[in-house]
């Protein structure tokens, strides 16, 4: 025996069967920026208020910077210049490829300290380190050519005042050359910390939107 659909049932399920198109096409609206953030994606300038030197840093180790510009929200609210701006370090590489990564807690405002969720994205002026990475980690660069010639030429002279010393002229280019070869290398071992002075600037990228206290 076949059972027959009620008529309200059959209404409902073409109604139903109407609406599937128009919410599968629907564009998705994103939501309205908030008036009093800065929004998410804004970079801005940052100075040092610490030194940070990879030789003696430890993760968790607490620092602080202040703000180098003004930070304006959409409604014109400000956080001005050289508010102050607290962090940590999250990790610390030693070797030879020094590294360290920063992460940042709180900015001072007019009305109270908002949390801060932000990643460096370059460091300035300070040729001794790479570009940060996606992550936010700042690399210290190899040693320059440069310096390593430096480098080499004090050890050869080192080397050929020895070798002079022991074996006349001949010995004087042996001890070059050998002094030349340690005196690179003792570069390469030696200078490998990664340091960023008090007064470094970093450019800094916001990571989520940073709402602004009103009063």
């Amino acid at each position: 025996m076949i059972r027959l659909i009620s008529r309200p049932s059959v209404h409902v399920l073409a109604m139903l069967l109407l609406s599937l198109p128009l919410s599968a096409q629907a564009p998705l609206v994103a939501p309205p920026p908030i008036p009093n953030a800065v929004p998410e994606g804004t970079t801005f300038l940052i100075r040092l208020n610490d030194r940070l030197d990879t030789g003696s840093l430890q993760p968790g180790k607490r620092f602080s910077a202040k703000l180098s510009e003004d930070l304006v929200a959409a409604n014109g609210l400000v956080i001005p210049r050289g508010k102050k701006i607290k962090g940590h370090v999250s990790s610390v590489q030693r070797g030879l490829h020094t590294r360290m990564l920063l992460s940042f807690d709180e900015i001072d405002t007019n009305h109270g300290r908002m949390p801060l969720i932000a990643t460096v994205t370059g460091v300035p002026g300070e040729h001794a380190a790479k570009q940060p990475d996606a992550e936010g980690e700042i690399e210290r660069k190899g040693m320059s050519k440069g310096r390593m010639i430096e480098t080499a030429a004090v050890g050869a002279g080192i080397g050929a005042i020895a070798g002079a010393a022991g074996g006349g002229g001949k010995g004087a280019g042996i001890g070059a050359g050998a002094g030349a070869g340690l005196g690179a290398l003792s570069g390469l071992l030696l200078d490998r910390n990664l340091r960023l002075e008090k007064g470094t600037i970093l450019e800094v990228r916001l990571d989520h939107a940073l709402q602004i206290p009103q009063r």
